[in-house]
């Protein structure tokens, strides 16, 4: 049949149009995969219906232009080098495992944000850590695969070592008319024990270099606290170096000094940096390479995607510094692609306190994160807080979280969970009130917050060793994400709604300042509370900081700190509101979110950043009534183990009931109970 010319025009500058767009839209985001290994995982096992699964590891190299509106807030990316096209390269690792049949799994994609190189979410959801998985007993418990979900991971934080299998992202370096770019750069250095050099700072971090080793126009100053004034250490007792073997090693990224450094001490260095790497692109990598993977067929280069037609929806997950990059990805509006199209349908914060993070701005150090003690002028817990509208009355500031995301129209279901450690180190409280620490602020309908009690920032001891740590009685609290999990997926797949957000609220009198934290608290002989908790100075980096990324003045100028509190506790110290998992509701011991730092590490008696304490109750009522612990005994609670047992029992399955635990948790939780010794002998 003979077409009219009209229609015939109209086809082909149609068809143009498609043309044009699909290689703009392919050059813009992940151009050419790369795949290195692709082999069976776990030997082979299946897992539930999806079957068994495969691992696909290699690399991703993207381009973005630089001047689409998806882009602009990508600090220094207009400064970046460009290939032919106008675009600017960078590439980024990626470890992808998938059911062996794509088509069997559940359709979600599972991002895992990594922490500093680090793959977390199966330890996570399935008990099992580890950073290169690959046998059965990596896949632990199987929980993410026998849910079905296919799990992705790429490079993001361009400051990362390479080394233990750490994901790396390669970005390219800012420049301006073709020379190299400097800039000031602050670096705080505490050490838990005694060394005489240091990386300017840690968590397996490239730091950037000084740009000359003469230290005569840098500056070093030294303080046991931020509350006293600092002292200067003079040029000629410090230098650009590392110790090692007894040897003085010239180095541009290291800081020697001759009398060594002290134990929990504050050292600050500002120095002159050069070649600032354009940071921001991590966050473009997480954009294009979770959009590949859910929507592509193929790359540029032919590759097919793995994925190809399998996804409908994609949920970020991130552990601490992960959690408060998914915050910031969301409020930086990248949860949309070039195309306009959603990244990520769900998102799962956990244990990021109240914080975004350095992670879009020149001479970004990402690692880096304010708590009681350590790095108070890092721009991690910066204005605005709320996922509504909040105002600050000493700025005069107005904003929220989601500004950007609710304006494009892509705002993804969120949780946000927390520990009691976030709100005393991590300034959760922030999350869901006003800077004044005055009044509650609801969070948007799509947002929930779930604070899990009694809960410290890992399941593991850390490096700032506490005087009350147990790292053998770490309440577990992997289970209640489990479920959360669960839930988010229904929400997102079904519009059945999540439990409420359960956090401690003003209103009720369960957050609370640190005064009526203290006056409630049992007096528990030998205990010691904290005098301080965390709470984030206003910032002032200069006019082009909050919209550029750039600091005008280093280190920060700072204003009066935010006020943050903290949940309130019963009579045996341990938090009322929350998700109180038995270990909380039939308790044996005190949980607290809170440890004070040890002589050993050095700033005795600051908060140390990510642990909890456990206090156990005195045995019976003779020992109580000895040691004047005015809480009372196991035995005068639990008069026979099966009577704990029972109440246990009863906590875990009215968990279950409003959605806070899974029946196979209920089970491995019961079993656990069953094998403590529960009786007068204790």
């Amino acid at each position: 049949m003979r077409l009219s010319s009209t229609f015939s025009v109209c086809a082909i500058l149609g068809a143009l149009t498609l043309s044009v767009f699909h290689t703009q839209h392919i050059s813009a985001e992940v151009v050419r995969v790369q795949i290195d290994q692709r082999e069976p995982f776990a030997e082979g096992e299946a897992f539930g219906t999806a079957g068994p699964y495969e691992r696909i590891a290699g690399r991703l190299f993207l381009e973005v232009d630089p001047a689409h509106s998806a882009n602009l807030r990508i600090t220094d990316v207009s400064l970046a080098p460009r290939n032919t096209r106008g675009r600017v390269e960078f590439w980024s690792d990626f470890l992808l495992l998938k059911p062996l049949d794509a088509s069997r799994g559940n359709r979600r994609l599972f991002y895992d944000v990594n922490n500093r190189g680090n793959k977390l979410a199966l330890g996570a959801f399935n008990n099992q850590s580890g950073n290169n998985p690959r046998s059965s007993a990596d896949a632990g418990n199987g929980f993410l695969m026998r849910q079905g979900y296919s799990l992705l991971w790429c490079g993001w934080n361009g400051d990362v070592k390479p080394g233990d299998d750490r994901l790396l992202i390669g970005l390219p370096i800012a420049t301006q008319n073709g020379k190299p770019i400097t800039g000031r750069v602050h670096a705080e250095i505490v050490v838990n024990s005694p060394t005489f050099s240091q990386p300017f700072y840690w968590g397996n971090s490239d730091p950037y270099a000084s740009v000359t080793l003469d230290n005569r126009e840098a500056q070093l100053t030294r303080r046991a606290s931020r509350s006293q004034p600092p002292l200067t250490v003079p040029p000629d007792e410090w230098a650009f170096a590392r110790f090692e073997n007894g040897t003085v090693i010239p180095d541009p990224k290291n800081l020697y000094l001759k009398q060594g450094f002290q134990p929990g001490w504050l050292y600050e260095l500002v120095y002159t940096a050069v070649d600032p790497r354009v940071t921001g692109l991590g966050l473009a990598a997480v954009r294009d390479a979770v959009s590949f993977f859910k929507y592509a067929d193929r790359a540029e280069n032919g590759e097919a995607n793995p994925l190809r037609g399998t996804v409908e929806q994609a949920y970020a997950f991130g552990i601490s510094q992960s959690g408060r990059f998914i915050n910031h990805f969301v409020f930086e509006g990248f949860n949309q692609d070039e195309a306009n199209r959603q990244v990520f349908e769900g998102t799962f914060d956990h244990v990021g306190g109240g914080g975004k993070g350095y992670f879009n701005h020149r001479f970004a150090q990402t690692t880096r994160h304010g708590s009681q003690h350590e790095d108070n002028l890092s721009p991690s817990d910066v204005f605005p807080f709320t996922s509504t509208p909040q105002y600050d009355p000493v700025t005069g500031e107005r904003g929220d979280i989601l500004e950007r995301a609710r304006a494009a129209g892509r705002i993804p279901k969120m949780f946000f969970t927390t520990t009691s450690t976030e709100y005393w180190t991590r300034a959760t409280s922030l999350l869901h009130t006003d800077v004044a620490g005055q009044v509650d602020i609801a969070p948007d309908p799509n947002v929930r917050i779930y604070f899990i009690t009694g809960g410290q920032h890992g399941v593991s001891g850390s490096s700032d060793r506490g005087i009350y740590q147990n790292p053998v009685n770490i309440l577990d609290h992997r289970p209640v994400l489990r479920a959360l999990l669960v839930a988010l997926d229904r929400w997102v797949t079904h519009g059945f709604d999540p439990p409420p957000s359960t956090i401690p609220r003003i209103s009720e009198r369960t957050l609370v300042d640190l005064a009526t934290y203290r006056e409630s608290f049992p007096a528990i002989p030998g205990v010691v509370l904290p005098q301080a908790l965390y709470m984030p100075l206003r910032l002032d980096f200069g006019p082009h900081f909050k919209e550029h990324g750039l600091a005008d003045f280093v280190p920060p100028r700072t204003g009066p700190a935010y006020q943050t509190l903290v949940p309130a506790v019963d009579a045996d110290g341990n938090e009322i509101a929350g998700i109180r998992l038995p270990d909380i509701a039939v308790p044996l011991a005190t949980y607290t979110g809170w440890n004070l730092r040890s002589d050993e590490v050095g700033a005795a008696g600051a908060l140390g950043r990510w642990n909890g304490s456990y206090l156990p109750f005195p045995s019976t009522a003779a020992v109580r009534i000895k040691s004047k612990d005015p809480r009372r005994s196991i035995a005068e609670r639990y008069p026979t183990r099966d009577a704990y047992l029972a109440r246990y029992a009863e906590s875990a399955i009215q968990l279950r009931d409003d959605r806070w635990l899974l029946d196979e948790d209920v089970v491995s939780l019961l079993k656990t109970a069953g094998s403590r010794r529960i009786g007068p002998s204790q």
